[in-house]
């Protein structure tokens, strides 16, 4: 068979929207999608003999963990359990959906399942609905989740509500088609994710042996903050760099900000926008080239941090308030950046931050009293040269995840309206 796309030209008014006039709208409790629209319940936990047994149990932590498709949980209970709480065993290839928490969040089951009070299963009718259709449907159509959730305590879904939840059906084929079609784009998003992950943890590993141990050394020393090479030295971190003093601003007009939403937890250099300066109201000054350290609760413990660009206009940019801009003056700066990014030496500044619950910061004092390692200087590039290729390889991978990601919701916005449609030819 051979696919074809075309464009739509004759479309009805529906409550969800316009969809093609051959498209049906119906309840994912009807006959035609379902045979079954059930929520669960939990056995008795104070009875031993209803838990640790061979059948899977999902709870909302279970649908956390995965995205696409569910194929283990973290607890299983017995068949005395089962018949215990009127619990059915959902058939594998159903639909599973949280009423609790991240509500409408929508898993496939490859296993057959029990589920918990805050999970909604939907059995399907095979003979009318495919199921990654309706994986990919209800997440196009989860603005009635928003729209109907209740709010007793913590918003969320009951039964009735997924029963009357609204979805468009078109033929069987091209549900089909539509779901490989966007399968496809899922897939390659997941092989990029695998890539992602191994450079992180690549990453880690290298990050881990070079700013400890250095490149081709053999004899180490003991020190405070533990052994490196014997020819490196501890210093504190004030000995080589400095946090930049307030300066006032010449006139004028536009000056480049950094929000704290700019400052990256996982980049190199922070972004920046151009803003007028009378909208500026407080701000740290910072110059092309300082590093940004962020002070304040969780972005700290987030790892926010970043070099500010060569680029910036007039070489200086106004910051958020909530960081300490490091000008490095006998060290290399990018060095610096992955020494500030080694778990060892941000716990150290983590477990010195003062200050009201939520409202904690890392004292100025702390990071200039910071103890560092300091190779030499063409050894510090040489590391900082290695890790840079690593994180350089990272960002066009996660710039290839955005990319893949933005065309997967381009695709879904056209096939699951029906404002391109799919049909297939034979050959």
């Amino acid at each position: 068979m051979k696919i074809e796309f075309y464009k739509e030209t004759e479309f009805k008014d529906t409550e969800i929207g316009r969809i093609p006039k051959d498209w049906e709208v119906v309840k994912l409790g009807d006959e035609k999608v379902s045979t079954l629209v059930k929520s669960g319940s939990t056995p008795l936990k104070k009875i031993e003999e209803y838990w640790n047994g061979e059948i899977p149990f999902v709870t909302q932590k279970d649908m956390t963990k995965v995205d696409h498709y569910l194929y283990d949980t973290s607890e299983k209970i017995t068949e005395l359990g089962l018949r215990s709480s009127n619990l059915l065993l959902i058939p594998e290839n159903s639909i599973l959906l949280s009423m609790y928490g991240t509500i409408g969040k929508i898993v496939i089951n490859k296993i057959p399942v029990s589920i918990s009070q805050n999970i909604a299963a939907i059995r399907l009718n095979k003979k009318n609905v495919d199921e990654e259709y309706l994986y990919y449907a209800l997440q196009i159509y989860s603005f009635q989740f928003k729209r109907q959730a209740k709010t007793i305590t913590l918003k969320h879904l009951d039964i009735k509500i997924v029963k009357n939840t609204l979805i468009p059906l078109p033929p069987l084929p091209e549900q089909q088609k539509i779901a490989e079609i966007l399968s496809t784009v899922d897939e390659a998003i997941q092989k990029t994710n695998e890539v992602i992950a191994k450079t992180e943890r690549l990453k880690r590993g290298l990050m881990q042996e070079l700013l400890t141990k250095g490149i081709g050394h053999k004899e180490f020393k003991d020190t405070e903050i533990g052994r490196i090479p014997k020819d490196w030295e501890v210093v504190k971190l004030s000995d080589v760099a400095q946090i930049r003093g307030i300066k006032k601003l010449s006139e004028l007009d536009k000056v480049a900000f950094i929000p704290m939403e700019l400052i990256p937890d996982v980049e190199i250099f922070v972004k920046y926008e151009i803003r007028d300066v009378k909208d500026v109201k407080s701000y740290t000054y910072c110059e092309a080239g300082d590093l940004l350290l962020s002070k304040i609760t969780p972005c700290f413990e987030n790892g926010k941090q970043g070099i500010v660009p060569l680029n910036v206009p007039n070489g200086f940019a106004l910051a958020t308030t909530e960081v300490f801009p490091i000008v490095c003056r006998g060290i290399d700066k990018l060095f610096l950046f992955y020494i500030l990014k080694l778990s060892k030496f941000r716990k150290i500044l983590e477990f010195s931050m003062r200050g009201t619950t939520g409202r904690q910061r890392v004292p100025k004092n702390s990071v200039e009293r910071l103890r560092i390692p300091l190779p030499p200087s063409s050894e510090q590039q040489k590391i900082a040269e290695i890790l840079s290729t690593v994180d350089k390889k990272l960002e066009l991978e996660r710039n290839e995840k955005v990319k893949l990601e933005r065309i997967k919701q381009g695709l879904m916005d056209l096939l699951l309206t029906g404002k391109v449609r799919i049909k297939l030819k034979e050959t």
